[in-house]
């Protein structure tokens, strides 16, 4: 009867090793909080908060913790434009300039579908931005459309956030709406993400984390950008595990977009030449291929926050990981715990 009692005890005692490698992780890259999500065919089987979302308060990081998207947030703009495909309000090869009329003549071979696949010759903030001054949608327009093209559209890939920027624009031009309510009337509110929205430190928002940056190795808070760059479409939201575990369920439904759109979204687009573009990118995923899985994969980050999603198709997996520490690499522990599920069937 000891005997048992002992093994009893042992097995009580035995530490969870997605626990153990979790508080491994983020003890060796000093990240102060983290909410992870491991979901199977669209239902939550982990939801749980590790270390604090505010350190100064000491505030425990939880399910319900709201994080910054950076560039997850791609997937979303990435489904709103679709939205407006299904609905004949654009076509994907439609160039640009049909929406933006006093756009450079190099726009005129850009179309949308270049623009979702990073394959529009688009580039990044120029080094010289201020990302302490508040522009107008128009003010950024102009910002980029006098940036020249990287490549001729369509004839290689280049990771553009001013794309994505564009296209939160072109949702406007088209709806008559902010992208933002967009998002909030057709995906957030109809999927009941009551906590996914457009970012904003002016607003009072329960269960916000706090994003910090290592600086010689003492942890500090976030780096400050003014409130207009933080509503672009490249990447500017709040939301918690809990609001991504009903994103990935809707993802397995045709309740936002037919399946054969959801299948463009998820092959790699081609290059002009036929050829998949070397990003492997879709229209806000990267597809990747591990150890014969086929995964949809995106990371995101911003003022001092690192996240990242992977969704393993054929196993029906998703696994989620939200950091507060610009730097950190989520996309590292989200592998490892996808394989710890994968290892353990």
């Amino acid at each position: 009867m000891l005997a048992l009692l002992l093994t009893y005890s042992a097995l009580a005692q035995t530490p969870d090793p997605i626990d153990a490698y979790i508080h491994s992780e983020m003890e060796k890259q000093h990240i102060p909080g983290l909410s992870l999500l491991v979901a199977r065919d669209g239902k939550i089987v982990r939801a749980q908060g590790y270390g604090f979302s505010n350190v100064e308060l000491q505030v425990p990081a939880k399910p319900e913790t709201i994080f910054q998207s950076g560039s997850v947030g791609k997937q979303f703009t990435a489904t709103a434009v679709m939205m407006l495909v299904e609905e004949g309000k654009i076509k994907l090869d439609d160039p640009i300039t049909n929406y933006f009329k006093d756009a450079p003549a190099t726009w005129r071979q850009v179309t949308i579908r270049e623009l979702l696949s990073h394959t529009a010759g688009f580039t990044d903030y120029p080094e010289k931005f201020d990302f302490r001054k508040d522009y107008t949608e128009a003010d950024l327009l102009k910002i980029v459309e006098g940036i020249p093209l990287a490549f001729p559209p369509g004839t290689n890939y280049s990771y553009a956030n001013l794309g994505y920027l564009t296209l939160g624009i072109l949702i406007h031009q088209v709806t008559g709406e902010f992208y933002g309510d967009f998002l909030q009337e057709r995906i957030f509110r109809p999927l009941g993400m009551t906590t996914t929205r457009i970012i904003s430190e002016a607003d009072i928002v329960p269960n916000r984390a706090s994003g910090y940056r290592l600086v010689k190795g003492e942890l500090k808070n976030q780096e400050w950008v003014s409130p207009t760059l933080n509503t672009t479409a490249d990447g500017a939201l709040y939301f918690s595990i809990l609001d991504l575990a009903k994103w990935d369920a809707a993802l397995y439904t045709e309740q936002l977009l037919h399946t054969s759109s959801f299948e463009q979204m998820w092959t790699p687009a081609k290059l002009l030449n036929g050829q998949p573009n070397p990003g492997n990118y879709g229209f806000g995923w990267h597809i990747v291929a591990k150890n014969g899985h086929k995964i949809l994969d995106h990371g995101g980050s911003w003022q001092g926050f690192e996240v990242h999603i992977s969704r393993y198709l054929d196993d029906k997996l998703t696994v989620a990981v939200l950091t507060n520490l610009a730097d950190a690499d989520p996309g590292k522990i989200a592998s490892h715990v996808a394989d710890l599920y994968l290892n353990s069937k």
